[in-house]
């Protein structure tokens, strides 16, 4: 795990760069505190740079940007490969020898593009990563990021004529430090981050800068020119292992799943460096921990933060399941205020404006555990692989009845249910039903949008955005999906969940979940390793029959089966809990000051209709509506806004 940055300026590189190169990753330094590296082409105008942060080999023999042992190929490259021993030893095998100068997966990768070429060996890996190879021989540039786009990897062109460059990195931060570098907000980026909470690739909130694809590499010409290839597609993978689904029996579902989930553990679980888990008590962090406790000799480490707020506090589950499987737990409780304290320097955490407000305590406990370890693994992807998200359960059973009732009486019960406000209906739940029915007000109105949705697309849509009507608060604001570039109708085949979860790892994985964990971790200088994207395991996930993965009308059902061979069903049993904190409630009280002075930044105006925002807030703060999900995303792109031009006038 590390951080790359770089240019190649056709023209050539003059005697400046290699201090440009010097800023650009020190702008990253947290993602790689441990060394760094650079390798320049004075002629051929390229320049790469490299941020360590020492994993496996800890030698200078891994030291990066490396070069291939035939001198060819240069790469700078951020990430891990879990199957690099494999790869050695089918080299071996194929009559590829070669004399290793350390024992390096980055080494791996460039034998491998050595003997078989960049398409094959991107289709080798089993991994995360993204990476920049030079090619010698041909004056070629190649940019490449892992199937499910763990690892970012942001580029563009910049500059005119003979200062014409191509820049590239894992932050937005070191293309900033370039001089010629403009950053311009792009109006629909802003768009998109109101509607998801992100803003999903290719786009970015600059105008000219893409995110490369997840699965995809892209190369340049001498002269420039680019040429996009897909060595992986999420839509093909899918509907593949649809059309060839899991013949066995549910039980033989949960063996196969046992054994492939403890594979990809104990693959993600090989590093130089200690190593633990996150363990919030839920199925997925749970059944990782359980995994890898089962194939260790000795306790793991494991990890989790509380909230003094106890109805956001989980804290009480995940010490329950670390002491069942007898690992060396550690916990640390947090005050709101300590909570407060990380908010306003999450613009310097994230590349991009990013409202997904489970940022603030994914970030304390990636700093909890930093404090042990260097590498800790996760239970993310275990909701979109095996159906965990509400949405699929609406897609599986609440849709098809609703979808059968005429729209006319659909339209009309909408309507009833929205003539009460949310605060009205959690007064009638507090008065009729003591308050069991938490957040009823919130959740009727999103079942009253699915009401009116016309067919599963807009279902999907509706319960995917968290602004249903962006173009009221955006200015200009133009309308995208987030699925640009991606032939969506060949999922059409598939039931709606299975649409559903397959539009989750081309867009909610990738854009949310996996950013929200990379620059938190990174922020800190812990590496985060996801055993539930292991290609096996990924394959075998989406070729489950949906009644399988739903089995007894629970979420993640053979998921958890494994769980329980390892755990008892009582410690994990109970409601869906996100890993969330109030921050509804903060903004009333504690963060009102912090939030009304982003909302009186003047270049707010630019981007949003400020009319409307001042009534969401002022409605907000009245306690009649709950709409922190429309607030949160402004205020965090205000506060990236006003971070970056601080930083620009410094």
């Amino acid at each position: 795990m590390c951080g790359i940055a770089g240019f190649w300026r056709p023209s050539g590189l003059g005697p400046s760069d290699k201090d440009i190169l010097t800023s650009m990753t020190d702008r990253i330094i947290r993602r790689g505190p441990d060394a760094s590296g650079a390798w320049f082409d004075q002629e051929k105008g390229v320049a790469f740079g490299h941020r360590r942060l020492s994993i496996i080999d800890l030698s200078e023999a891994g030291a990066q940007p490396m070069a291939s042992a035939n001198g060819r190929f240069i790469i700078t490259y951020n990430g891990e490969i879990y199957n690099f021993e494999d790869i050695r030893q089918q080299l071996r095998v194929e009559g590829h020898h070669f004399e290793w100068r350390g024992h390096s997966d980055t080494e791996v990768i460039l034998a491998g593009i050595m003997s078989w070429g960049v398409e094959r060996t991107l289709k080798a890996l089993n991994g995360m990563f993204a990476f920049a190879l030079w090619d010698r021989q041909t004056g070629q540039l190649t940019i490449a990021r892992d199937r499910m786009g763990e690892k970012p990897l942001y580029y563009g062109w910049t500059g005119h004529g003979p200062h014409r460059a191509l820049l590239f990195a894992s932050d937005l931060a070191a293309l900033r430090a370039y001089p010629e570098f403009e950053p311009e907000t792009a109006p629909e980026s802003v768009g998109l981050l109101l509607r998801y909470g992100h803003i999903p690739d290719p786009h970015c909130i600059y105008r000219n800068i893409s995110k490369l694809r997840p699965g995809a590499a892209m190369t340049f010409d001498a002269e420039g020119r680019e040429q996009f290839s897909a060595y992986w597609d999420t839509i093909d993978e899918y509907v593949s292992a649809q059309a060839n689904p899991f013949a066995g029996s549910p039980e033989d579902a949960v063996d196969e799943l046992e054994r492939l989930l403890t594979q990809a553990v104990q693959r993600q679980s090989v590093a130089d460096v200690p190593l633990g888990t996150f363990l919030s008590g839920g199925v997925d962090s749970s059944a990782v921990t359980a995994l890898l406790q089962a194939s260790s000799s000795s306790p793991i480490k494991t990890f989790s933060i509380g909230f003094t707020v106890k109805e956001y506090d989980e804290s009480p589950h995940a010490r329950a399941v670390a002491e069942h499987l007898g690992t060396d737990h550690h916990e640390m409780i947090v005050s709101p205020s300590e909570a407060q304290a990380v908010i306003p320097s999450l613009p310097s955490y994230y590349s991009e404006p990013f409202a997904d407000s489970s940022q603030v305590p994914t970030y304390l406990v990636s700093k909890m555990a930093r404090e042990v370890v260097t590498v800790a693994l996760s239970g993310d992807a275990g909701d979109e692989m095996f159906a965990g998200y509400n949405r699929h359960i609406h897609a599986h059973k609440t849709w098809p009845a609703i979808s059968r009732i005429p729209r006319p009486v659909r339209l009309a019960s909408k309507y009833m249910i929205e003539a009460i406000s949310p605060n009205g209906w959690d007064q009638v739940d507090r008065r009729l039903l003591g308050g069991k029915m938490s957040g009823l007000g919130e959740k009727l109105h999103k079942t009253a949008n699915i009401l009116a949705s016309r067919d599963g697309d807009s279902v999907y849509q509706g319960l995917l955005s968290i602004n249903q009507n962006v173009a009221e608060l955006a200015v200009g604001s133009v309308e995208y999906d987030g699925f640009e570039g991606r032939d969506i109708a060949r999922l059409a085949k598939l039931s709606l969940t299975d649409q559903m979860m397959a539009k989750d790892c081309i867009h909610y994985l990738p854009g949310d979940i996996l950013t929200k964990v990379d620059r938190a971790a990174m922020a800190v200088s812990l590496e985060t390793r996801v055993p539930m994207l292991d290609v096996d395991v990924m394959r075998f996930a989406w070729s489950l029959p949906v009644d399988i993965k739903l089995a007894h009308g629970v979420t993640k059902w053979p998921l958890r089966e494994v769980l329980y061979r390892h755990v008892p069903r009582k410690l994990i049993e109970r409601p869906k809990h996100g890993f969330g904190i109030p921050i509804h409630v903060w903004l009333r009280g504690p963060l009102r000051e912090w939030a009304e002075d982003l909302l009186s930044f003047p270049e707010n105006g630019q981007y949003f209709n400020m009319k409307q925002v001042n009534k969401i807030w002022n409605d907000h703060l009245s306690g009649r509506r709950n709409f922190q999900h429309k607030i949160w995303p402004i205020l965090m792109f205000a506060a990236w806004e006003k971070s970056n031009l601080s930083n620009a006038n410094q």
